[in-house]
């Protein structure tokens, strides 16, 4: 890198790993081209290596144009080495498979009645996507160690937690934090109620100020302001008088039809579990319902609808990737450009503070090694706010989480314990059969499963031709 006059940076190396992405890869070049305090190279690497060289295509296109800011030169590396030696900062953005082996892993356990709105991060869907990312995060995090130890290392992939765990399990030195957006959304939601309830404009949400606690995707603010204001008082006010119409962009929800799109949800969720624990939980309803006992807000599609949110079908995700296909085809052939509007996503924005050039506080993924929430394991991955500046990642301590929270979320954190043993220690000493139980007792203490009381056989049958569906991406003593 090279410092120069007017507070700029340039010849910052980033390893993009996944950078084969028809989603996140566009998202980041789009948030780097609006940006022309930094420059350098981004190095796409991903095992699909034509998708990466038409993201190398279209990323230099999206530079040539005159209307564009940013100067970055997109190179697609032929190997992992080759991304990672000499690398500033690493990106990882994967699908870990395909979105067959999602099938299986959000659509299976529907036989047991189990259904799953998202199926990337709690539920046996998120713990099989987890079994498989665990190996290739593995590998990831060694090639980290061996070619650029001192990268800084931002993580997009979900499972969060467990993925975030595995690159400190294999590399403690490494210097990784996930990064998610979800807790965005809550506080925007909070910026919206405010302005309902005050009459004020807010004009950035960033002026909601919250103190986050948590493990990704199951989040919550335990304080919450906006103006010097206590939020809380408000949201319940707003609560008590909205709770069976929800909250939708800023407008009191009369008749709108939530169930046209996959991904929305009227907070109703949200709103329910502020009555019951009395913090404001933080992800979009779709996550936080896969957290609970599964005879609650997943108990079954009538239940689900009675919520007002949806559950996001893999056969959907396979339309949206044929559309987003379609898309990498137009913008390959210059028949469509990419607009230069932010994404609100905060990825480049920390790479500025980690380079020195502002300072930023924002909810991150760490391991609790500072007891930034005391009652939690040390070993846990957990969500809260950090300070990022030049070089360094500080997170803020965020007290404990109250006692009904912390009861929620132990089982997701010693779950996580199992079923990384599981992935890791089937190359590491531990047999078959040892593993496989991890995974099944995982299963047997997962709220979600629980909440519909199986048999314990029908849930280790389960659990067993989950693994059998993701066998591709295993190591091979899982088929002995």
């Amino acid at each position: 890198m090279e410092y120069i006059s007017g507070n700029k940076i340039r010849d910052i190396q980033i390893a993009y790993i996944g950078g084969g992405s028809r989603g996140w890869a566009w998202t980041f070049m789009t948030d780097l081209a609006m940006e022309d305090s930094i420059s350098g190279t981004i190095r796409l690497y991903d095992i699909d290596g034509e998708a990466a060289k038409r993201n190398e295509i279209i990323g230099n296109h999206l530079m040539s144009r005159p209307e564009t800011p940013g100067d970055w030169k997109f190179v697609t590396s032929d190997s992992l080495k080759d991304a990672l030696t000499g690398a500033d900062f690493v990106v990882i953005s994967i699908l870990p498979g395909t979105f067959d082996e999602m099938e299986s892993d959000v659509h299976l356990p529907e036989r047991l009645g189990i259904y799953q709105s998202v199926g990337d991060t709690a539920g046996p869907g998120g713990m099989i996507r987890a079994l498989r990312s665990i190996p290739m995060f593995t590998v990831i995090a060694e090639a980290i160690r061996d070619h650029c130890p001192e990268a800084w290392v931002i993580n997009y992939t979900n499972p969060m937690s467990l993925l975030v765990k595995t690159l400190y399990e294999v590399f403690p030195k490494i210097k990784a934090f996930g990064c998610c957006h979800e807790v965005f959304g809550t506080q925007k939601v909070l910026k919206g109620i405010f302005e309902l309830e005050t009459g004020e404009t807010v004009e950035d949400w960033h002026d909601v100020h919250v103190n986050v606690v948590g493990i990704n995707h199951f989040t919550w603010f335990t304080e919450a302001s906006c103006h010097g204001r206590d939020l809380f008082p408000m949201y319940r006010k707003y609560i008590d008088a909205n709770y069976d119409r929800g909250y939708c962009d800023g407008e009191r929800v009369k008749d709108w039809d939530w169930a046209g799109d996959v991904f929305a949800c009227l907070h109703r969720v949200k709103m329910d579990l502020f009555r019951r624990y009395g913090a404001a939980a933080a992800a979009g309803d779709r996550h936080l319902a896969e957290f609970m006992p599964g005879d609650e807000y997943l108990k079954d599609p009538e239940t689900i609808r009675s919520w007002n949110f949806s559950l996001t079908p893999v056969s959907w995700r396979k339309e949206d990737l044929k559309n987003r296909l379609a898309r990498s085809e137009r913008l390959l052939k210059g028949e469509e450009e990419i607009p230069l509007v932010s994404t609100g996503e905060e990825g480049v924005l920390l790479i500025k503070a980690l380079l020195g050039l502002t300072r930023v506080i924002s909810n991150v993924n760490l391991p609790n090694y500072a007891l930034q929430i005391p009652n939690l394991p040390a070993d846990a991955i957990v969500e809260t706010n950090a300070v990022f500046a030049k070089n360094s990642v500080r997170p803020v301590y965020a007290g404990e989480i109250p006692a009904g929270i912390r009861e929620l979320i132990v089982p997701h954190v010693e779950n996580h314990t199992r079923i990384f043993r599981a992935a890791y220690g089937i190359d590491h000493g531990m047999s078959r059969e040892e593993c496989a139980e991890l995974v099944k007792k995982a299963f047997r203490n997962d709220p979600l499963v629980k909440g519909h009381h199986p048999c314990e056989q029908d849930i280790d049958a389960l659990a067993e031709d989950m693994i059998r569906n993701t066998a591709a991406y295993l190591p091979k003593e899982w088929m002995k």
